[in-house]
């Protein structure tokens, strides 16, 4: 697996990331350590968390668990000098703290996912949702910035960044980043870091993958001359670029089945559309064409943009997780990109 360092920051991560927000729901302990296992085997030593996971669904009672589960296994593995660690510090919201974070708050929650974690330092700390709010997880139908007060928002920034600041002199975090922000509110970080002389943040991570592009544009712009690393969640689309929902499927002990186990719509957070299942078709159509797996397909997809991007893979199982491993050195020809720009351009936005 090769190396590559986040942003500017000098902190060395893997090319791909594992991601752990089924662990302590989906995903049972013994599993979840078994899957770090594999991955780090397969020289995966970049793990991401939060405060708030599990989720599907999230609940009050869970938050934490899932940096519970990684620091028991840091702790019972001995490998923390060999991995990295990101964390994120929650957004505003009714599972965790209903105003989000402030400076003050950080300080705190810091030393929290510390104790979790079961370590002293956290490589990678993120904020996981803007304070003044975010066009994320499918709101961008319905995004309305028209009520923010520029003011103070940039003085929430400072305020933040001078916890963060403290946090890396300390030496409790060595580089910081965002999760679900906007072009706009990531220049406003890299400014308002710049006349603090504060950390700037090393990376952005968002929803990125075959059926969600967002980022193609003014955020990939930003990215490359700002020396932002993108870390691409849902590289799959919740699972939806696998096939495993085609014609209407909803496999047991799949997320949509789980949202709709706990009184949910089961709609893989408004991912689920019909545009997006001829899109998924097309997708597998254009893959078999190809002679590729669709799956490793779309992970190479990824790691291939023109900008600097980190997918997060993720498993429910570990037999998920032995399927994607294999296909992590492909590197897809100029020709597949062509078609699949041309698939692109036939299903646009389809969620």
């Amino acid at each position: 697996m090769d190396s590559t360092t986040l942003g500017s920051s000098g902190v060395r991560v893997s090319a791909v990331c594992l991601g752990t927000m089924t662990f302590g729901n989906q995903t049972g302990a013994a599993d979840a350590h078994a899957q770090m296992d594999r991955a780090l085997a397969a020289g995966i030593t970049f793990i991401d968390t939060a405060e708030l996971y599990p989720v599907n669904p999230v609940r009050r009672e869970t938050v934490g668990r899932t940096e519970e589960i990684v620091g028991d296994w840091l702790s019972a593995r001995g490998t923390r000098d060999r991995v990295q660690i990101a964390t994120k510090a929650a957004g505003p919201g009714d599972k965790v703290r209903a105003e989000g974070f402030d400076g003050a708050i950080l300080r705190r929650t810091i030393d929290a996912s510390l104790r979790r974690l079961k370590t002293d330092y956290i490589d990678l700390y993120q904020l996981h949702w803007p304070v003044r709010g975010s066009y994320a997880f499918r709101q961008n139908w319905r995004y309305d910035p028209s009520k923010q007060d520029r003011a103070a928002t940039l003085a929430h920034m400072q305020d933040v960044l001078g916890a963060l600041d403290e946090a890396v002199r300390a030496g409790k975090v060595r580089a910081i980043g965002l999760s679900n922000e906007s072009a706009w509110g990531t220049a406003r970080w890299i400014d308002t870091a710049e006349r603090m002389g504060a950390p700037r943040m090393a990376s952005i991570q968002n929803e990125y993958s075959l059926l969600y592009r967002a980022f193609d544009t003014d955020l990939a712009e930003l990215a490359v001359n700002e020396g932002v690393t993108l870390l691409a969640y849902s590289p799959l689309a919740a699972g939806l670029l696998t096939g495993k929902y085609c014609n209407g499927a909803e496999p047991a002990g799949s997320r949509a089945a789980a949202d709709r186990a706990s009184g949910g719509p089961g709609n893989l957070g408004g991912r689920r559309t019909a545009r997006a299942d001829a899109a998924v078709a097309a997708w597998h159509g254009l893959a078999a064409e190809l002679g590729l797996d669709p799956i490793h397909m779309a992970i190479a997809f990824t790691r291939q943009r023109p900008f600097h991007a980190i997918p997060i893979i993720g498993a429910t199982d570990l037999a998920q997780l032995d399927h994607l491993l294999p296909g992590l050195d492909l590197r897809l020809s100029d020709e597949a990109l062509k078609r699949i720009d041309q698939l692109h351009c036939s299903h646009p936005l389809p969620y």
